[in-house]
């Protein structure tokens, strides 16, 4: 059971990410978060390509330095 006698506001920082952290793991993802069929579909077919072809891509370290490249 929640403690009301302590109040949001009086939790430090690490504090209220932990509960949210602890808020989001108990939500049913199926409930929190529903797939429409659309999108279902559209995340099986692109894990499908993917798997297809793994060194598909570039690293994160790439993308990063280009996402940075176009910010400059």
């Amino acid at each position: 059971m929640v403690d009301k006698s302590v109040t949001l506001e009086s939790l430090t920082a690490q504090e209220r990410i932990t509960l949210i952290g602890r808020l989001w793991d108990s939500l049913d993802p199926a409930v929190a978060a529903p797939l429409s069929p659309a999108l279902a579909a559209e995340l099986d077919a692109r894990e499908a390509d993917a798997d297809a072809d793994p060194d598909a891509g570039i690293s994160w370290s790439a993308l990063r330095d280009e996402l940075r490249a176009r910010l400059r």
